[in-house]
């Protein structure tokens, strides 16, 4: 029986998570387990629309700085003595406004989105430290910010609302890829996008859609980021981009397109928060954890295509006639 490679993951995450019951003291812990899960919570929500992203051919650099002008917009608005309820909506807009960006860049203009996400990368992180600059803002509303910190949890479980909610947009996006016409469009496009047109799919309104939908998703993280640590600051989130690239092709998404598995997707997102916490709680150093990370990216995509040549070269072995 050939084993998947989303399914390895799966099998490689229950291997680490049971070694670090057995070998970490306060691994299995509540608080632990909160706090854990609890510290991933933004890049498991922005590692969904950029799993559909991937799946279609596409990728989204600009995620996470997304995430820190969703937080400096947040910050300074309310540093202005907006309302929090105006504050939230505005931002949610922003995040519309750049994925249409991203998206319009890519499917009108006709420009490559890795070269247009690196640009807007570099854009929004900007516009960041336009608004913010060098400050840090704080003191946000307790009756938003209890709901995203690690402590409040949903009742009965280790779940905090960050997480709870991740989970039930996970659901919703694993039925929306693999069992809805959209997912099998989105399949289609990253396969073969030429043949996905003349099939009648709308690839170009997809792909604009699935940037919008990053960018959305991208800016309510920057909030929820904001709140969990009670500061707002226009380099929040740096760096994310690279750990959501991590978990979705450590899943087993192909960056080529047109492969992956919405679970192999989060058990990415999964393995990466509990290597992070396993790491943490036995005091490595977090340049060592960025190593880990980078070498897991790296094997993510290597290793595929190692087992996809050693494959074929087998199967051309057993179909080569015998003299």
């Amino acid at each position: 029986m050939k084993l998947r490679w989303d399914t390895a993951v799966g099998v490689l995450l229950v291997a680490v998570f049971v070694t670090g019951l057995g070998t970490t003291d306060g691994f299995a812990s509540r608080d632990n387990l909160a706090f854990a899960f609890n510290d991933i919570a933004e890049v498991a929500l922005m590692a969904l629309p950029m799993t559909l992203l991937v799946v279609a051919g596409q990728v989204d650099l600009s995620v996470a700085s997304m995430l820190g002008l969703s937080s400096a917009l947040t910050g300074e608005l309310w540093d202005q003595g907006w309302a929090f309820e105006t504050i939230v909506p505005l931002v949610l807009l922003v995040g519309v406004a750049g994925g249409l960006l991203n998206g319009w860049l890519v499917t009108r203009v006709g420009l490559p989105s890795l070269a247009v996400t690196i640009g807007t990368l570099a854009l929004y992180r900007g516009l960041a430290s336009v608004v913010l600059g060098s400050n840090a803002i704080t003191d946000f509303p307790e009756t938003y910010a209890k709901w995203a910190v690690d402590t409040t949890t949903v009742p009965g479980t280790f779940l905090t609302y960050p997480v709870a909610l991740f989970i039930v947009l996970a659901l919703v996006a694993a039925v929306v890829l693999h069992s809805t016409r959209l997912g099998r469009s989105l399949f289609a496009i990253g396969a073969q996008e030429d043949a996905a047109y003349f099939a009648g799919i709308r690839v170009k309104r997809i792909k604009l859609l699935l940037f919008v939908v990053a960018g959305l998703v991208s800016a309510f993280a920057g909030v929820v980021f904001t709140l969990r640590y009670g500061s707002a600051r226009a380099d929040n989130g740096q760096g994310f981009e690279m750990l959501v690239i991590a978990a979705v092709l450590l899943g087993g998404v192909d960056f080529d397109g047109g492969k992956g598995t919405l679970f192999g997707a989060v058990a990415g997102v999964l393995l990466i928060g509990v290597l992070k916490n396993l790491l943490t709680l036995n005091d490595v150093a977090n340049e060592v954890q960025v190593i880990v990370t980078g070498l897991l990216l790296v094997a993510s995509v290597l290793a595929p295509r190692m087992i996809a040549t050693v494959s074929a070269w087998r199967q051309r072995r057993a179909a080569a006639p015998t003299s």
